[in-house]
């Protein structure tokens, strides 16, 4: 049985990659009853594919205007329809936002792309990194002196997509109950990736920032702030903004009274002789020593772990960060609520796999 606070809503998810299904799988894991519509003939892309779990699967040719006709029956009865192809796409189906609110004016209609609905580059091909570029955020990510580094696909994929596609979901879902109506959701990671960058936008006009690469605060450029090797290979990362912070650091580190640390200073300048000292200091020990002795102190330092190392450090096995009921760890549903928890809601989903229970569900609606 589905729970969590959205198990009222039903959601129809026109199959995708990327932020689409990981905007379906936060739906679902939340509560909602999420219906994939996949390809006939598609496959698994992967044997664990987290981010298709707790809905269910149903196959259909949307060449075909008999299983269109079948689409739209299916949407008749949604609350959202959740889609991620290029602008156009799904109004050549015949299931454009006009024909299909047409029939359930209440529908949140929900549209996931990298350049948005409208632009010069909006039937354009990209990825994750192509969108960022475009927003100062990979532009600000990497070594001094070096190339940009890409942040995984985190920051436009996930981040400036799939939750801010989310967030106006709940949105558009809130603000139903007051109007009666539905309404069309144009979420573009070009806007999300921007949003996420509103206070390093608000740093650089306050002459706060420097479009320098690893010359900022919370860049890596200050010896407070970024990761440090230590005797193993391994990394700490030391993120001591604050003064009382960072001496607590310096002591616990011997270093409290070394003059060129004193004051924790902030000049740009000193920075890197500053990080020459403390990481001299980190190389003497290796990561989990360092930790022994750092963890659980207002010093800010934590161990770099490794994706198989997460889920077994104490706090993330206490919180229940991670789920290892399917004999693989996958992160557990996020946000937590008090009075109705969210849940993984069933196994990845098989790609038709429901295909006959949802069209007898359907005619038995009608």
């Amino acid at each position: 049985m589905r729970q969590g606070p959205l198990t009222a809503i039903r959601v129809v998810e026109f199959t995708g990659i990327g932020p689409g299904p990981f905007c379906g799988m936060l739906l679902s894991d939340m509560g909602a009853d999420v219906v994939r519509i996949d390809r006939p003939g598609a496959q698994k892309l992967l044997p664990h594919d987290i981010l298709t779990r707790g809905r269910r699967s149903a196959t259909l040719d949307l060449k075909s205007p008999d299983d269109v006709q079948r689409a739209l029956d299916l949407l008749a009865g949604a609350d959202v329809l959740l889609e991620g192809y290029r602008p156009g796409v799904m109004e050549r189906l015949g299931l454009g936002p006009d024909v299909v609110l047409a029939r359930n004016p209440r529908l949140v209609y929900a549209r996931m792309t990298g350049w948005g609905q409208e632009g010069p580059l909006a039937r354009v091909a990209g990825h994750d990194i192509n969108y960022i570029a475009l927003t100062g955020a990979l532009a600000a990510i990497g070594p001094p002196g070096g190339a940009p580094v890409p942040p995984i696909n985190l920051v436009g994929d996930f981040g400036g997509g799939a939750l801010y596609l989310a967030m106006g979901i709940c949105a558009a879902l809130v603000e139903r109950q007051s109007s009666g109506r539905g309404q069309v959701i144009d979420a573009a990671m070009v806007d999300g990736a921007s949003s996420l960058m509103s206070m390093c936008y608000s740093l650089l006009a306050s002459d706060g920032w420097t479009e320098a690469r690893g010359a900022n605060a919370l860049d890596g450029g200050a010896a407070f702030y970024g990761c440090y090797a230590c005797k193993d290979g391994r990394y700490v990362a030391v993120g001591a903004m604050e003064a009382e912070f960072y001496a607590i650091l310096l002591e616990k580190l011997g270093l409290a009274d070394h003059p060129e640390l004193a004051g924790r200073q902030r000049v740009q300048e000193t920075w890197p002789r500053q990080r020459e000292i403390l990481a001299a200091r980190f190389a003497e020990r290796t990561r989990d020593e360092w930790d022994a002795l750092l963890g659980g102190l207002d010093a800010c330092v934590a161990p770099v772990l490794s994706m198989s190392e997460a889920a077994d450090h104490p706090h993330m096995s206490a919180r229940g960060v991670f789920d290892r009921t399917a004999g693989y760890a996958q992160p557990a549903p996020a946000p937590r609520f008090s009075r109705t928890p969210g849940a993984i809601q069933g196994p990845p989903c098989e790609p038709g796999a429901d295909s006959e229970a949802i069209w007898a569900e359907l005619a038995r609606q009608r």
